[in-house]
């Protein structure tokens, strides 16, 4: 018995927390139209720095924000503030296991 395979390549980026995303970047990432970043900003679900959204520049971590939250009003049929207040839940409970390790580990 013979079987074929074949190679892939894959390749990939990693965002980090120094990355600065323009909108149309995070846009194409999150394959989002320019006014939903947007809300997502006005709704507090994205922090960018700069004044206005020509300046804005965004993080590897809120391109992941950005995609959680549009797969939970996808997924869930969640709205944008629901998908904040999830965002902050999760990131509450990532510090309390954060600091829960640490206390473990003394």
């Amino acid at each position: 018995m013979t079987t074929d395979f074949q190679l892939v390549s894959i390749t990939g980026l990693i965002l980090e927390e120094q990355t600065g995303l323009s909108l149309d970047d995070l846009c194409r990432a999150c394959a989002a139209q320019a006014d939903r970043i947007i809300e997502m900003v006005n709704e507090g679900v994205l922090a960018p720095v700069g004044h206005a959204p020509d300046d804005w520049r965004f993080t590897g971590l809120q391109l992941q924000r950005a995609r959680v939250a549009l797969r939970l009003e996808s997924d869930l049929g969640v709205n944008l503030a629901g998908a904040a207040l999830a965002l902050e839940l999760l990131d509450e409970l990532d510090s309390i296991r954060t600091r829960l390790r640490l206390f473990e580990g003394k």
